[in-house]
């Protein structure tokens, strides 16, 4: 741990103040650093938009991308002032970053009613044991479309 990723983590604490004491969502803020600067930021908005995805993490990924012009965020370092949750897990997943630096955990989130261990849970379970239900239709006619995209001359591959 170096003075800037204390320094990139308490910009990231302070994002979530931010937008708490804003009413646009809960405690938790994120920033995107490439090169040792910040190249995006965000808090989350779930409340504020009505959009469940509008988490921290998510919102400073959108921003990176969109700035960098680039669905990946190769060489750059992701702080965020909670551990993700499971969706954000995912997002980061898929953008790739070279680390993430989180200061609060799942457990510390939990004690304030932001617990995601259902979700944890719900992944474990087969699709049909699911609280929501899941129902796969159409299968055969939308295999098509994948069978497509793997013929596909020229695609961006990710």
């Amino acid at each position: 741990m170096t003075t800037n990723d204390i320094q990139f983590m308490k910009r990231a604490i302070a994002l979530a103040q931010e937008g708490m004491n804003s009413n646009a969502g809960g405690p938790f803020g994120a920033v995107v650093v490439k090169n040792g600067e910040i190249i995006a930021e965000g808090f989350n908005k779930v409340t504020s938009t009505n959009d469940p995805t509008a988490h921290a993490e998510v919102t400073a990924i959108r921003a990176a991308c969109d700035k960098l012009g680039s669905f990946q965020l190769d060489d750059c370092i992701i702080y965020t002032s909670c551990e993700p949750c499971p969706m954000c897990l995912g997002a980061i997943y898929w953008a790739r970053p070279k680390a993430v630096f989180y200061g609060c955990d799942k457990v510390d989130a939990a004690k304030i009613d932001f617990d995601d261990q259902f979700i944890y849970e719900e992944l474990d379970k087969k699709i049909g044991d699911r609280r929501i239900k899941f129902v796969q239709i159409l299968q055969s006619e939308a295999i098509e479309i994948f069978n497509e995209w793997d013929a596909k001359e020229g695609k961006t591959e990710y």
